[in-house]
């Protein structure tokens, strides 16, 4: 019996002199050990290596036939789109109207593809524009002398197309192009004195 009473004894001492073992849960919150999170390497800048590039998601094509708004711009699908590239007078200045025209023969009865490319400075989309038969209506505009290359947006693509003369012709397109918002102020300023005229 003694025996029995020595190992009770042993153990309640164990039990009170032994470190205690409390689990996780119970631990108060500033005895924890924030977890560490490591950042991610910063991501190593390559060159550009067309061999192992992955192609841009092809751009957005509305199709449809085209309401024409000025010699520049056409509606597919309730989306005003501008033509790439090209810059047509507006329709109160000179051949504005015959412009609009020569986009709306283009267009008429066909079908119109536009490959959207970007939004413009006027939240118009602007798209290159093709007919069922594959011709470029920016280039069409161009080649009939409605319209004259910006080589500022189309990095020149339509300037051998051009007209001789259609810098002259259209000259408040070119003015806008290089700038001379003057010769505008000026030309909108004699059309106002004529109508008051009539």
């Amino acid at each position: 019996m003694e025996a029995v009473v020595l190992i009770f004894l042993g153990g309640i001492l164990v039990l009170i002199f032994a470190p205690r073992r409390r689990s996780r849960k119970s631990r108060p919150q500033a005895v924890l050990r924030p977890e560490v999170r490591r950042r991610p390497p910063p991501p190593v800048r390559r060159q550009f290596d067309r061999e192992t590039s992955v192609p841009v998601a092809e751009p957005k094509v509305l199709r449809g036939r085209a309401w024409v708004v000025d010699g520049d711009t056409i509606v597919i699908q309730k989306t005003q789109i501008r033509l790439f590239g090209i810059d047509a007078p507006e329709m109160n200045h000179p051949y504005g109207r015959k412009a609009k025209w020569a986009l709306h023969a283009l267009c008429k009865g066909q079908m119109v593809e536009a490959r959207l490319t970007e939004v413009d400075g006027f939240g118009r989309t602007v798209a290159r524009c093709h007919l069922e038969d594959g011709r470029d209506l920016s280039a069409e505009m161009v080649k009939a002398g409605m319209a004259i290359d910006w080589p500022k947006f189309s990095g020149g693509e339509y300037g051998c197309l051009e007209q001789p003369d259609a810098r002259k012709k259209l000259w408040l397109a070119d003015a806008r192009q290089k700038g001379r918002m003057y010769v505008w102020k000026k030309f909108e300023a004699r059309q106002a004195e004529r109508r008051k005229d009539c």
